[in-house]
């Protein structure tokens, strides 16, 4: 009697390799049509990510009604985006990527300070503050006076650093969120011939990041939380440094356990915010009305840019 189930199996095996060799035959030809690309790096971009895609699709067997599901989320994401609202840079984040591509792009370079997402509320045209002013602008929170020095690796300290730093409210809330034209919260300072700075924000919250959006249900889906761990935000810049972004985190801020919705948190960036008493000395000539207050020491270290040197 003849085995039929060899045959069949053998039937099964050539259909697959022949499935296989077709799909491979496509991704052939897509990275064919790039022969022809003058820029070198696009042409190594597009044929890479042809690659990668393609691996993705084949190694998940990507259905039709998939395709149209990732379609049409992408489709809100792009409806959703405006000048006040980036969707996709949302995405990116919620994916890791932005974090991905900092890291790739911030080489660790022994003590110097680590970089993390640069976030979507910088605005550059923020008020000016002398040593041991005040950022808050009328926002909300329980004060923090925030010090330290800057230097570069060698140890020498960096005068006349620019320091540009921004957060939220008690409410978690930028103030460009509130859309009435509000300065709070941020500021640009510059630190000391010793290299040294220091300034009043307030004390760091968790806050959600925009989620009523398609990314908020893809969050959603996937049973993560849109909170951010409560941060303070840093950009540091020198000439003949390269410029740092950066954030501050809270120590012991249940967040971080849950994690961070954007995955920005390195464990070098947590510090510790010190809860002051009443009769606590007072950094500067400033009248807290006994109410409650903290600080925090944050040390800024830079790398040289290779490109000034």
């Amino acid at each position: 009697m003849h085995d039929t189930s060899t045959t069949d199996r053998t039937a099964t095996d050539q259909t697959a390799a022949e499935q296989t060799r077709v799909e491979q035959a496509l991704v052939e030809r897509v990275l064919r049509s790039f022969a022809d690309t003058e820029d070198p790096r696009l042409k190594d971009v597009l044929e890479s990510l042809v690659r990668h895609l393609h691996s993705f699709i084949r190694e998940i067997r990507l259905t039709e009604a998939e395709w149209t599901a990732a379609i049409d989320f992408l489709t809100a994401c792009g409806r959703i985006t405006d000048d006040r609202r980036q969707e996709f840079i949302l995405l990116s984040d919620v994916l890791g990527a932005s974090m991905q591509t900092v890291t790739v792009n911030n080489e660790l370079d022994g003590d110097a300070t680590e970089a993390t997402v640069f976030g979507p509320f910088f605005v550059d045209d923020a008020p000016s503050i002398p040593f041991g002013g005040d950022i808050a602008g009328g926002a909300t929170g329980e004060p923090c006076w925030v010090e330290g020095t800057v230097t570069g690796t060698d140890g020498a300290p960096i005068p006349d650093a620019r320091i540009e730093v921004w957060e939220c409210d008690e409410d978690g809330l930028y103030d460009v969120q509130y859309g009435d034209e509000r300065t709070a919260a941020r500021a640009r300072l510059e630190t000391r011939g010793d290299g040294t700075y220091g300034f009043w924000g307030l004390r760091p919250v968790p806050y959600p990041i925009p989620a009523d959006g398609p990314v908020g249900r893809l969050l959603a889906a996937t049973g993560r939380s849109p909170l951010r761990a409560a941060h303070l935000h840093f950009m540091v810049s020198a000439p003949g440094f390269r410029t740092l972004v950066t954030h501050i985190f809270v120590e012991g801020d249940e967040q971080l356990v849950i994690g961070d919705s954007v995955f920005g948190v390195k464990d070098s960036l947590i510090k510790r915010f010190e809860a002051q008493g009443a009769g606590a000395p007072v950094p500067t000539a400033r009248d807290l009305g006994g109410g409650p207050w903290s600080r925090t020491r944050f040390d800024i270290v830079l790398s040289l840019d290779p490109s000034a040197h």
